[in-house]
């Protein structure tokens, strides 16, 4: 359950220091860098996240990385509204569909191996116990999976599978129930011929990893997570993965009426049972070391490089989608990342190569389903880019 780009943003508690917090209790917790404390966009970025969390979020939590100014990062608002715990920097964050462009390293590390071809129909790696869920699985190869061009259906735009999860909210789902409910379905459009973002792609991708390493999840870990030192970030196969981990609770403004419900188990509960194209966690600052780790060709060669940026484009000519990679405009000024949103969770992870910033943003309600809430989380989000722009 998570949207395809970033209809989300966050705000938080306090701003941080190289001091350590306990997300509990305000002490005891370090960020794993050292953070600039006269960073000179601190002071407004600070005053965004308060508007927004005293107006509209539960909280939000905030990373900026600049290549001038090094490290700043931030938070404002609840990571428990219920106990009034401060949202800090330290509390592990739902990545959602950020998740897909670890998925997309993944493959593309594996191309570099010789173990995978981009061109190759995916039959040749997905086992046939899940590609005869897929009419015409044949005609679609891997890259038509990495980019969007597969004309798979999207289970979660499936009535009975949204149903499904609707009913039965704490109850984990697998990749075959997703690929079950969409059985014998016509694809949405001849493979290759155009882009239409679709999670039933990634889903089909980890279990291509899946065939390939064992278990893809482990491979994310080994091979992305452990070279970058990733210490706080999260992944697994199993559905028990989340637990006992500091994550905040998860909102959802269920009446559209402005008080958000928590459904902290609810979020749980798809996050873990959705693989390749959402399931990871991990702390502001861990996901800016991610994207900073990729854009400085720590993870791929400069080949695989080119093949995750060869955006292609929608009907109107606009660049969308590379591999694991959204391609974003803001007013004229280019920024390369994913967003993701879930039924308790938002955030957005770019690159500004023009003003060399990272920057990961999220906040703990839900953006899935649009509303009063989830705009103000839209607002947050374009103010915070404006000001990094500037």
């Amino acid at each position: 359950m998570k949207n395809l780009v970033m209809a989300s943003v966050f705000i938080s508690g306090a701003l941080f220091s190289s001091a350590k917090f306990d997300t509990q209790s305000g002490t005891e917790c370090d960020p794993g860098v050292t953070l600039n404390e006269t960073y000179s966009k601190a002071t407004l970025l600070d005053s965004i996240m308060k508007h927004y969390t005293t107006n509209a979020l539960p909280g939000v939590s905030l990373a900026v990385y600049s290549e001038k100014e090094g490290w700043w990062a931030g938070a404002r608002g609840y990571a428990n509204v219920e106990k009034k715990i401060p949202m800090q920097n330290c509390h592990l964050q739902y990545l959602q569909s950020i998740s897909k462009s670890y998925m997309a390293v993944e493959i593309l590390q594996l191309n570099e191996q010789g173990k995978i071809e981009l061109d190759t129909p995916m039959t040749k790696y997905l086992p046939a116990k899940y590609s005869r869920y897929i009419k015409e699985a044949g005609g679609i190869t891997v890259r038509m999976l990495l980019n969007h061009t597969s004309g798979v259906p999207e289970y979660n735009s499936n009535p009975s599978f949204v149903s499904g999860v609707i009913q039965h909210p704490l109850e984990n789902f697998s990749a075959t129930d997703c690929l079950e409910s969409i059985a014998g379905q016509d694809l949405q459009f001849t493979p290759g011929s155009k882009y239409v973002y679709t999670n039933t792609n990634y889903l089909l991708l980890s279990l291509i990893g899946n065939a390939i390493t064992g278990d893809h999840a482990a491979y994310i870990k080994k091979n992305i997570f452990k070279p970058l030192g990733l210490a706080n970030s999260y992944y697994g196969m199993d559905h028990g993965y989340l637990k006992g981990l500091d994550l905040p609770e998860s909102y959802w403004d269920v009446f559209n009426n402005g008080i958000p419900v928590n459904i902290s188990q609810f979020q749980q509960s798809t996050v873990v049972s959705s693989k390749g194209d959402d399931g990871i966690v991990c702390t502001t600052i861990d996901a800016i070391k991610y994207l900073k780790g990729l854009m400085e060709g720590k993870l791929l060669r400069p080949k695989s490089m080119k093949e995750m940026f060869d955006f292609v484009k929608d009907e109107k000519g606009n660049k969308r989608y590379g591999m694991g990679m959204i391609y974003f405009d803001l007013n004229g000024i280019t920024a390369y990342g994913h967003g993701g949103g879930g039924v308790g969770a938002g955030c957005g992870l770019l690159y500004i190569p023009s003003h060399k910033v990272y920057v990961f943003f999220s906040t703990n309600l839900g953006v899935l389903v649009d509303g009063k809430l989830p705009d103000k989380a839209g607002e947050m989000r374009d103010a915070i880019l404006a000001t990094l722009v500037k």
